[in-house]
């Protein structure tokens, strides 16, 4: 199945390109001491700002699309209680449908590089599906088939200007306010 580029993605690819650019060069995952401690701390930082926002988003998604269970998975299985950890309070907010896609648009985004993850950690790690990496690999198989269909999404999505400047100032809050989270929770190289 083929999707067209809508106007949309274009415009969150333009508008989010600095802040995707900027976050990806600040995470640790290829870090010379990235060990298996630092991807804990990471993961702990990464539950603390998907827990609020698919809580956020519940009226935007369906539940499939919630990071939040298979982060808890794996801090489980690197033996942290995710109940225990603090969460973040500074998110982007999500008002109406366009800026739930932007922030969507993060998120989802995300599950792509994870696949390039999931086989760096197994590989320098030695951490799978079932000892701490089932976020990375969040959809498995379904990866390439839930990027498509939210693609759609976007293409169906509100075509007027203003929806469009929503949901890109979504997206680029999004990508702020994790940052700033994971510089809060000292998880992030300089």
């Amino acid at each position: 199945m083929s999707v067209t580029v809508s106007p949309l993605l274009l415009a969150l690819r333009e508008g989010t390109r600095a802040c995707h650019q900027g976050l990806e060069a600040r995470l640790p995952f290829f870090s010379a001491g990235f060990d298996r401690a630092a991807y804990a701390r990471l993961l702990a930082a990464y539950h603390g700002f998907h827990a609020p926002l698919d809580t956020l988003l519940a009226e935007y998604q369906t539940a499939e699309r919630n990071k939040t269970p298979a982060l808890s998975r794996d801090l489980g299985a690197l033996a942290i209680d995710a109940q225990a950890l603090p969460v973040c309070h500074a998110l982007p907010r999500i008002d109406d449908e366009a800026s739930a896609l932007g922030v969507m648009y993060v998120l989802e985004g995300s599950t792509l590089g994870g696949q390039v993850l999931k086989r760096a950690m197994a590989e320098r790690l030695g951490i799978d599906t079932d000892s701490g990496g089932a976020f990375l690999d969040i959809y498995g198989a379904q990866t390439g088939a839930r990027w498509r269909s939210f693609l759609q999404r976007l293409a169906a999505a509100d075509p007027q200007p203003a929806a469009q400047a929503r949901t890109v100032a979504a997206a680029v809050a999004t990508f702020t306010c994790f940052e700033q989270w994971l510089e809060a929770r000292r998880v992030l190289v300089c």
